[in-house]
Order: structure tokens, then sequence, then C-alpha cells
């Protein structure tokens, strides 16, 4: 079995860099783990909690483009184990990504978790879908509730996928994510709040006012 991302991203001028380093035998005979080119649950649940990724086209001159998507978390759908989807939001009217997988499909998606310090990278060939051409896949990406005109969809068809090793990745938090990380250190707090009241109030401590509290 081979490992698909490698069979796709290592070149040879990748080999080469690779034997200037000294590296080149560890990657030879390197098959992975498991099959690359479907999903388990474990990358379901992963691309289930992110609200954003950077997708990565080329365009015809040859130049490289990385757009950053974003959106409600989940708004990038597993269709199945080898078909990704997701809403074209309106943006800055350029279609830059659009119009350079019109001319080429291929995409590499990076997925990141920062605070776990984790990160998907996804090979795929893109098909660019009007909303009337699939009713049932435009319902599946259809945010709700999302404040976004809707434009046309990108369906992937997986090629290959890897995961990468946390070295050098910054761990940072949103802040729904901080919000969550601090609500038990907030509900504490109320409830001393409220502890400190009523122990005030037996002992009929005046406040600044005047008044019992």
């Amino acid at each position: 079995m081979s490992y698909g991302f490698l069979d796709i991203a290592v070149t040879p001028s990748v080999r080469a860099v690779q034997a200037e380093m000294g590296v080149d035998h560890l990657w030879q005979d390197f098959k992975g783990e498991r099959p690359s080119d479907r999903f388990t649950e474990n990358e379901a649940m992963f691309i289930a909690a992110r609200d954003s990724f950077y997708m990565a086209s080329v365009s015809e001159t040859g130049w490289p483009y990385v757009q950053h998507r974003g959106g409600p978390r989940g708004f990038l759908k597993l269709v199945d184990e080898r078909t990704l989807a997701f809403a074209d939001y309106r943006g800055n009217l350029q279609y830059i990504s659009a119009g350079n997988l019109a001319a080429d499909s291929r995409a590499c998606l990076f997925l990141m978790d920062y605070p776990r310090r984790a990160r998907l990278k996804i090979y795929a060939h893109v098909e660019i879908l009007s909303l009337d051409a699939d009713p049932a896949l435009t319902e599946l990406i259809s945010p709700q509730p999302y404040r976004a005109k809707l434009e046309r969809i990108f369906r992937l068809r997986l090629d290959a996928f890897d995961w990468n090793c946390p070295q050098h990745i910054t761990p940072r938090f949103t802040e729904t994510e901080i919000a969550e990380a601090v609500r038990p250190v907030r509900e504490r707090l109320s409830a001393l709040e409220a502890e400190n009241a009523e122990l005030r109030a037996r002992l009929g401590v005046k406040g600044t006012d005047g008044e019992t509290v």
C-alpha cells in the first residue's frame, strides 16, 4: 500500500533536497500506518469542529494562491469518506480561487486546530457547482443561521490527506474558546459573591452608603 500524500507531494526536486539534507532514506519506502485516500471517524470529527481553513490553488501562470476560508463551525461538510463540500460565500469579488480552480481543479487544504496544535493537510480535486445543480448538497452546506450570501458550491474529491506533527504551532484561542475555558472560574466567582453577600447580610455589615448589605 502506497502512502498517497507523499506520492503526490514528493517530486524529483523534493527528493533531491531530501538527499542533500541526508534524510532521503527516511522516505524511500515509507508506507504510512493506514490508507490516506479516505477519511475515518477521526478526520470526520476534526473537520466538523473547524470554523476556518486555508486553501491553495495554482493559477494559469504557475503562481500559487493561498486563501483563508471561514464560516460557522462545521461549514466544511463531510459528504462521504472521500468527498467534502462547502459554500462559497460572497467576499471581495476577486474570485481568484474560483478562477484558478476552473482552469486547474487541484487544491491543497490546511485545517488548523491551534489550541491542540494539530493540522490536517488535504489534497483534492475541486468541482465548482451552481446552487441549483444539486439541491440536496445545497441544503447540506447552507449555514443555519449565518448572514452570508451563497454564490456557489465547492465539492472536493479527496486524493490524499496527512496529519502534521505539532512542532512550531503556537497555540491560539478564539473568543468562544476563551469564554468556555474561563466559564467555571466565572461561575465559581459568582457563587462566592453570592455567598459573601449572604454572610454580610446575616452579620448586618453596613455598606459604604450606610445600608445593611
